[in-house]
């Protein structure tokens, strides 16, 4: 079996046996097939597709390149939850600990963010002492203990997707679907979940930017999760402005620890969202038999402090100072040198907003990193005060800069007023969930 041959049929857009996809993947991880012939396969499959098999093949050849988690040690239906990325997108925070307190089980392993996107792992770390490199025993110890934990993506996992993403990465082969789907259910599978819950965003704000394409992949996530024996549910969601009010890692925190403490609004989009995620997970792990029941046992974890209690326990579980967990106690992580408010130069309606351009904006104040070993400032960020439909006046700030070294100031006060477009004519906002696409749709 010979790399060449394989390229030479996706030129020609015939299908990958099973027996070639898993020969690419194999000597591809293993160093035997060199990075410019990976490069022509994933470019003909960018522009010439995967079948669903193909697709199929493909994830499972990844997902058994490395290490796969074994989680049978954890009593309970096994739930995960994953985002595509998003701004102001701190979910995760929210509904694993909610999960948990409706007698859910989260083991769950995160990245990090990189570029204008922000990682759960980054948010954790937030907290002084907490250890997000946890063994795998404690892993287990804390799920069992506490019903949650959120740690970092350890071992030989996946090594595959990690070597073939950074070829896509710089070879114009990122934007395909069936490599997307492959590279987000490869992990997730591997991560050893039993139900698997996908954010699938769409948006100015989203590596999906139509409706179409979103939907495309959350069906083709939900049917590769069927074939694999996983349940898997995907909500297609809206990220043509900030998910939250927040952008950056305290601050996220912050305002995830407001929800838990009942302190924001149910017609919050924020709020919105963590309940329905939440409501498919609940039914996933078989603890509700429809969105209602499980929305309204996720409220009563809200109003009666469970789920808060939940993530002061994962916190303290995992070395973290759980003392910031209280609402007022969290503002001492949020302190910054010098907070800055940018307003709006005409009065109007907020037509639309650049979310991706807001996330760079908080991004070089140092809440992200461009590159992996970049370091981050979890108290900087931006604190959003309007949202899409919104009337301002000059008087009106759009936001607040949380700062700890000027240098990049300007630049991400210019990045936020070319973000946000006023106009003075009223007009019709983005639904918050476009789909919600679940096993027996595919």
């Amino acid at each position: 079996m010979r790399i060449i041959d394989c390229i030479d049929k996706k030129v020609e857009k015939l299908p990958l046996t099973t027996e070639e996809i898993h020969f690419v993947v194999e000597n591809y991880t293993n160093g035997r097939i060199p990075d410019e012939q990976m490069a022509a396969l994933l470019m003909a499959v960018r522009l010439n597709g995967m079948d669903d098999r193909e697709t199929a093949d493909l994830t499972y050849a990844m997902m058994h390149s490395g290490d796969v988690v074994d989680l049978s040690g954890i009593d309970g239906v096994k739930v995960d939850k994953h985002s595509t990325g998003g701004v102001g997108d701190t979910t995760t925070l929210v509904i694993a600990p909610l999960v948990a307190a409706c007698g859910g089980v989260v083991a769950k392993m995160s990245g990090r963010g990189l570029s204008f996107t922000g990682g759960t792992i980054d948010k954790l770390e937030s907290f002084p002492g907490l250890n997000v490199e946890q063994s795998p025993d404690q892993f287990l110890r804390i799920v069992n203990e506490v019903g949650v934990a959120v740690i970092g993506q350890s071992g030989n996992l996946v090594p595959a997707d990690k070597l073939i993403y950074a070829l896509r990465d710089v070879t114009g082969t990122v934007r395909s679907i069936p490599l997307i789907a492959s590279s987000i259910m490869s992990k997730k599978l591997a991560a050893g979940s039993d139900a698997i819950v996908l954010d699938v965003k769409t948006g100015n704000g989203a590596f999906m930017r139509t409706t179409k394409e979103a939907i495309d992949l959350a069906r083709l996530m939900v049917a590769l999760g069927k074939h694999l024996d996983r349940s898997v549910t995907a909500v297609v969601t809206d990220m043509n402005q900030p998910l939250g009010m927040a952008i950056g890692n305290a601050l996220e925190v912050r305002e995830a620890i407001e929800l838990l403490s009942d302190r924001i609004a149910p017609e919050d989009p924020l709020f919105r969202l963590c309940l329905t995620l939440g409501a498919e997970m609940l039914m996933l792990s078989g603890l509700a038999q429809n969105k209602e029941e499980a929305t309204d046992r996720l409220q009563e974890a809200i109003i009666s402090g469970a789920g808060l209690a939940k993530f002061k326990a994962m916190v303290k579980a995992m070395g973290g100072d759980e003392r910031y967990c209280d609402p007022y106690q969290i503002n001492e992580l949020c302190k910054v040198e010098k907070k800055v408010q940018v307003y709006v130069s005409n009065a109007g309606i907020i037509q639309a907003m650049d979310t991706e351009e807001l996330g760079k904006a908080a991004q070089v104040l140092g809440a992200g990193r461009a590159r992996k070993e970049d370091p981050i400032d979890p108290a900087v960020g931006i604190m959003m005060h309007v949202r899409v439909g919104d009337s301002v006046s000059q008087d009106t700030p759009l936001c607040t800069l949380y700062i700890n070294d000027e240098t990049n100031e300007q630049d991400s006060i210019n990045r936020v007023l070319s973000a946000v477009q006023i106009g003075s004519t009223p007009l019709e906002k983005f639904p918050l969930i476009y789909e919600i696409i679940r096993g027996e749709d595919v």
